[in-house]
């Protein structure tokens, strides 16, 4: 897939767990996990803009385009 999520990089600098994370943003941790472990198909605004306030990011800090080869 081209777009791959960086979530556990920004969650890495941000020093903030897996679990502290679903909690602010009021997810589940195993849908987080699919989400950080690129297996979503689609992510709601609502839910980005909320991962961007909890991590204090832009949505591109997260979310980038990888042109397949």
């Amino acid at each position: 897939m081209p777009i791959i999520v960086n979530l556990d990089v920004m969650m890495a600098k941000r020093k903030i767990s897996a679990g502290d994370l679903a909690e602010k943003i009021n997810i589940t941790p195993a849908n987080l996990s699919i989400l950080k472990n690129n297996k979503a198909k689609a992510v709601r605004f609502s839910t980005l803009e909320a991962i961007c306030s909890a991590l204090d990011c832009q949505p591109g800090d997260i979310l980038e385009f990888v042109k397949d080869e």
